[in-house]
C-alpha cells in the first residue's frame, strides 16, 4: 500500500534544522507570549469528565424584603427564575508529526518547545473566545439584561455613554480613548444594574495602558499591593478595579472595513461563564508508515455571556 506524500506538514531534517546541534545553543527562544488573562476573570463551571453538551445554569430573580405588619402572616415571595444554557462543544487540536531522524538528532528542547507551544496555542484560542463575548455586553444600554451582538451596545472611551457607531464620521467610526470620566461613567452603569463590586475587572489593550499611565487616578495607585502586581497581565487598579493588559483584546473594524479599533472590557465575573469538559491534554502515537511520532494536544470547552448587564464593551482607537 502506498501512503500519501506529506508535503510541508511533516517535520524532517530541514524543518528541525534549528534544533539539531551544530553551532546552535540548546536553548529555544520562543516568541514572546501574549498575556492570557480572561480565564481567571470569568465564572468557571466544573464540567470536566461529565457527559452531555449543555450546561443549564439557573438565573434566579432577586427577592425583596417586606415590612412585617403586626398580627399578620409573613409575605411569601413567589419564585421566578430563568436558566442560561451554555453549549459545550468547541473542540480544538494542535498536532505535529515528528520524523524519527529529527527526534533522534535534535535536542530534547525540541519536544519541550512543541509541548509548550501547543499549550499556548490552545490557551490563546480560549482567551480569544472569552474576549469575543464582550460583543454581547449591554450594561450601558436601556435594557441591560438583553444581550447585544457585534458590539451593538458598546460605548466609546471618552465619556462612557456615547454609543459606539461603526458608520460615524463617514464610516471611520467614533471610538475614543479612555478618560477618567469615561471609566467612572461605565462603573456607574454597572452600579445601577446592581452588579456586585467584588470580582470586577478592566481589561485593556497595550495602547490603553499607555493612555492610563497619564491619568493620575491610575498612577497614584498602580504597582502597589502584595508585590505580585505584574502577574498575569495585572498592572494596577483604578477605583478599586484591577486593570489587566491583554494583547488579545478584540479588534473592531469601522464600516469602511479598514479603520481598526480595540474593545476594552469592564465586567464582573458573572458576566461570562466558561466550562472545560476536557482540559488541555497531550497524546503521542507512533506512525510506522511515516517512521514518525504523531503528537497531538486538544481541549473541549464552551463559553457564553450569562449576565450581559454585568459587562460593558468600550471601543478605543487601536
Amino acid at each position: 500500500m502506498a501512503y500519501p506524500t506529506l508535503t510541508n506538514v511533516s517535520i524532517g531534517v530541514s524543518e528541525a534544522g534549528n534544533f539539531i546541534p551544530e553551532l546552535w545553543s540548546d536553548e529555544v527562544l520562543a516568541a514572546y507570549k501574549a498575556n492570557l488573562v480572561m480565564p481567571q476573570l470569568v465564572t468557571n463551571m466544573p464540567f470536566a469528565g461529565k457527559k452531555g453538551d449543555t450546561v443549564h445554569i439557573p438565573r434566579p430573580t432577586r427577592g425583596a424584603a417586606t415590612l412585617k405588619a403586626t398580627d399578620t402572616g409573613v409575605t411569601l415571595i413567589a419564585e421566578s427564575n430563568t436558566a442560561f444554557d451554555l453549549t459545550v462543544g468547541t473542540h480544538y487540536e494542535y498536532s505535529r508529526l515528528i520524523e524519527d531522524i529529527a527526534a533522534i538528532q535534535a535536542l530534547d528542547s525540541m519536544r519541550a518547545f512543541y509541548t509548550d507551544d501547543a499549550g499556548y496555542a490552545l490557551a490563546t484560542v480560549m482567551d480569544d473566545a472569552l474576549h469575543a463575548e464582550g460583543a454581547k455586553f449591554a450594561a450601558t444600554h436601556a435594557t441591560p439584561t438583553t444581550a447585544g451582538s457585534n458590539y451593538s451596545k458598546a460605548v466609546i472611551g471618552s465619556d462612557g455613554s456615547t454609543a459606539w457607531s461603526a458608520s460615524a464620521n463617514t464610516n471611520t467610526g467614533n471610538g475614543a480613548a479612555l478618560t477618567d470620566a469615561g471609566i467612572r461613567e461605565v462603573i456607574r452603569q454597572l452600579d445601577d444594574n446592581d452588579v456586585p463590586q467584588r470580582f470586577r475587572a478592566l481589561v485593556i489593550p497595550p495602547v490603553e495602558k499607555k493612555n492610563l499611565l497619564g491619568l493620575s487616578r491610575f498612577t497614584e495607585q498602580a504597582f502597589v499591593g502584595d508585590g505580585n502586581s505584574i502577574r498575569n497581565g495585572l498592572v494596577g487598579d483604578i477605583y478599586g478595579i484591577p486593570v489587566y493588559v491583554s494583547t488579545n483584546c478584540a479588534t473592531v473594524l469601522a464600516a469602511n472595513s479598514s479603520t481598526a479599533y480595540r474593545a476594552v472590557l469592564l465586567f464582573q465575573k458573572e458576566a461570562v461563564v466558561m466550562a472545560e469538559q476536557l482540559s488541555p491534554r497531550t497524546q503521542t502515537q507512533y506512525k510506522q508508515e511515516y517512521l514518525s511520532d504523531l503528537f497531538t494536544a486538544d481541549t473541549i470547552y464552551g463559553v457564553g455571556t450569562m449576565r450581559p448587564e454585568a459587562g460593558a464593551a468600550i471601543i478605543v482607537p487601536a
